[in-house]
């Protein structure tokens, strides 16, 4: 399998359908009337979207084509769903359901026995988050959820890292042209206890950007994508987003 590629059985990528914004436009409008090849058709133009989805879960131990067709049906479920009044991108709309669908199979599939309170507290953490990302057009914090649950933001953090799949100590986490740098690189000593609390001051520091920000770091460094990519889908230039992107790790760095 090619880098930063993913090949699903029987899909041919360069006859996939890519559909310009005025096409998407015209054809939710046809679609939200009833029109069942406007949404076939929307559909089709936006599988590539969920094969960049798929490219974070690329070197994992999964069956692409099961993730594939479990993407398919996030996607499915954001057209069904999604409102041109929502005044956003259908991307950015979509990619949380996608990524949801995948992580719901992922989770209901791992093969590590992990205690019914803690699968709770995880089910009820991640059915919010879809919800209130939808509604709102952006993901909630963990203080946010926190505090609807009303729990601490510990228990959420250790919900969340208890459905996660094991990594191998060899999984690339960083490339950018230079060395890799791998999970083995970043493991820290077995005498330091302070993980938790650097991923919630890490959390809390993110909860503190602008949304255009979050959204950057969420597609660059969660989704995977290229600045050019995040450039084209927002409209801005490619040293725009450098720079917005700089500047948000910068931050994220200083309150850390």
């Amino acid at each position: 399998m090619a880098k930063h590629k993913v090949e699903i059985t029987g899909v041919n990528t360069s006859e996939i359908e890519v559909l310009s914004s005025e096409e998407m436009e015209e054809l939710f409008r046809k679609a939200q009337e009833g029109d069942k090849n406007a949404r076939e058709r929307l559909i089709n133009g936006n599988l590539k979207l969920v094969l960049s989805i798929l490219k974070r879960f690329n070197k994992k131990d999964e069956n692409m084509d099961d993730l594939f067709q479990v993407g398919c049906i996030g996607l499915v479920k954001a057209i069904d769903n999604f409102d041109l009044s929502y005044g956003v991108k259908f991307s950015t709309y979509c990619v949380p359901m996608v990524l949801g669908e995948v992580r719901r199979y992922l989770r209901d599939n791992s093969s590590i026995r992990i205690s019914r309170s803690i699968k709770d507290i995880a089910y009820k953490v991640i059915k919010l988050k879809d919800e209130l990302t939808v509604k709102n057009g952006v993901e909630p914090t963990n203080k946010e959820i926190a505090e609807l649950l009303e729990i601490e933001e510990s228990d959420i953090v250790n919900a969340l890292d208890a459905l996660r799949p094991p990594l191998s100590l060899f999984e690339p986490i960083y490339n950018d042209g230079g060395d890799t740098i791998y999970l083995f690189d970043q493991v820290a000593d077995s005498s330091s206890n302070q993980d938790l609390d650097l991923r919630l001051a890490v959390d809390k520091a993110i909860s503190n950007l602008s949304d255009r920000e979050q959204f950057i770091l969420d597609q660059r460094f969660v989704i995977g994508k290229t600045q050019m990519e995040i450039a084209e889908e927002i409209g801005i230039s490619q040293a725009q987003i450098s720079r917005l992107e700089k500047s948000a790790i910068q931050r994220v760095r200083k309150q850390l």
